[in-house]
């Protein structure tokens, strides 16, 4: 199936469900690396903070037992210890007495203890940027053992462990959304393209169903206005009358040719409303073909009938079921030349399937024209040499082209199918699979 839509109505179409399929991927991309972003940034601050709490935590631990008199001399004594380690793990102290003057620390860059942070009463978080470079993650946390405040304790941990694996983040997620919408963009306008082909092909066969149907009114709508035109010429009451008489033939077609467009439209809508009962295929077929066994013996056409006390019994709409062979056996005595056989036969090859077959001995219809013949409004044209058979070769494309059309519509109402089978000059099978 290609996926070209040359027209300009359908490549509009095209460009805009690509568009909304990249837009709204791009919307969910968005969204995603978004909340992704946020997710991995509190993780990484979570996990400086959980760090930043333990060292308070064994900070505070060893004050309280060390049950220290003067913490203000030895502080430093009490962590020296401690600071290549901390020092490893980039993290510094300081150590303020309760009036915020700075007593003990690892940074040499450290502040002073602000006005705002004393007197607090539980830890607080803040991002100090002392620099672009040397951004900080701070806790500052009151001490207190038995009732009495001893000082602050701000630990401090770099900053960079959060913004340098959040920037390449970033960085990482724009460039794959961006790569990922440029990609889903593609597989836009691919997938539209495959979406939209249906839609033009049923777009190509409405406009070809169109133009035919046109074609098959306006003959007899100009028939219908050269009749008028030539009663109201004509005083004559006698010539008036057959005129018409003429004009109502003609209009009586154009009927016919209507419902069975409104029946196909109807079909293609799902809106056939068929009747559902249970009805004798074998009173069918033989009530169909006495009907057609005078125009068969007209054209001394051998018509072979199944038997009327058979008993195939189906569920479906009885009328058209008969409407359906009708245009079958009609078909095939139409295009049989005089002197020839058709053949109804009908069958239960299965508890649930019946099968029905309309044989006949008529010219029938090359291979490259098989695939054609269900088509709206064609009609095989068989090639004549002489003079007689073309003139009966007139009746073979009298009707309007949508006899096989509906057989077909018929069928797969009734979750059937028909089959074709020819060759050129031995005859055509219809084979319907019920």
């Amino acid at each position: 199936m290609t996926t070209v839509v040359s027209n300009p109505v359908f490549q509009s179409m095209r460009r805009r469900l690509a568009f909304w399929y990249a837009s709204v991927t791009a919307v969910l991309l968005i969204v995603f690396a978004t909340g992704f972003y946020l997710y991995v940034q509190s993780t990484l601050i979570d996990r400086i903070d959980d760090t930043i709490d333990h060292v308070a935590e064994v900070i505070e631990r060893s004050l309280i037992r060390s049950n220290l008199i003067d913490l203000e001399s030895d502080f430093s004594r009490n962590f020296s210890a401690n600071a290549q380690a901390i020092d490893a793990d980039h993290i510094d102290i300081d150590w303020f007495s309760a009036k915020g003057e700075i007593l003990w620390t690892t940074n040499i860059n450290t502040e002073s203890l602000q006005l705002r942070e004393r007197g607090i009463l539980r830890p607080v978080y803040r991002t100090v940027h002392l620099s672009d470079a040397e951004p900080l993650r701070q806790m500052t946390e009151p001490i207190v053992i038995n009732g009495r405040l001893l000082g602050y304790l701000r630990i401090s941990h770099p900053w960079f462990e959060v913004t340098k694996p959040i920037k390449q983040l970033f960085l990482d997620l724009a460039i794959g959304t961006t790569l990922m919408i440029f990609v889903v963009l593609l597989c836009g306008w691919w997938l539209a393209g495959i979406a939209l082909e249906p839609v033009r092909e049923s777009y190509q066969r409405l406009k070809q169903f169109t133009a035919d149907a046109s074609h098959e009114l306006r003959n007899p709508i100009a028939v219908i206005q050269t009749n008028v035109q030539v009663a109201l010429a004509d005083p004559d009451p006698t010539f008036q009358r057959s005129q018409l008489e003429a004009i109502e033939r003609i209009t009586r077609r154009l009927g016919r040719l209507i419902d069975d467009l409104l029946f196909l439209a109807r079909h293609d809508g799902g809106m056939t409303n068929q009747r559902r009962e249970a009805c004798n295929l074998s009173q069918i077929l033989y009530e169909v073909g006495k009907e057609q066994e005078a125009i068969a013996q007209q054209k001394e056409i051998c018509l072979e009938l199944p038997s009327s006390d058979a008993k195939l019994i189906i569920s479906g709409d009885r009328d058209r079921l008969g409407r359906l062979f009708t245009n079958l056996v009609s078909n095939a005595i139409a295009y049989t030349p005089k002197g020839g056989k058709v053949q109804i036969a009908a069958l239960s090859n299965s508890q649930d399937r019946v099968q029905v077959q309309i044989k006949d001995t008529g010219m029938g219809i090359p291979e490259t024209e098989l695939s054609q013949i269900f088509e709206r409004f064609y009609r095989y044209q068989p090639q004549k040499s002489s003079k007689s058979s073309s003139k009966s070769a007139n009746s073979f494309t009298s009707g309007s082209g949508l006899g096989l059309a509906i057989a077909k519509a018929i069928a797969e109402s009734h979750q059937g199918q028909i089959t074709v089978e020819s060759k050129v000059g031995q005859g055509t099978t219809f084979t319907v699979n019920l």
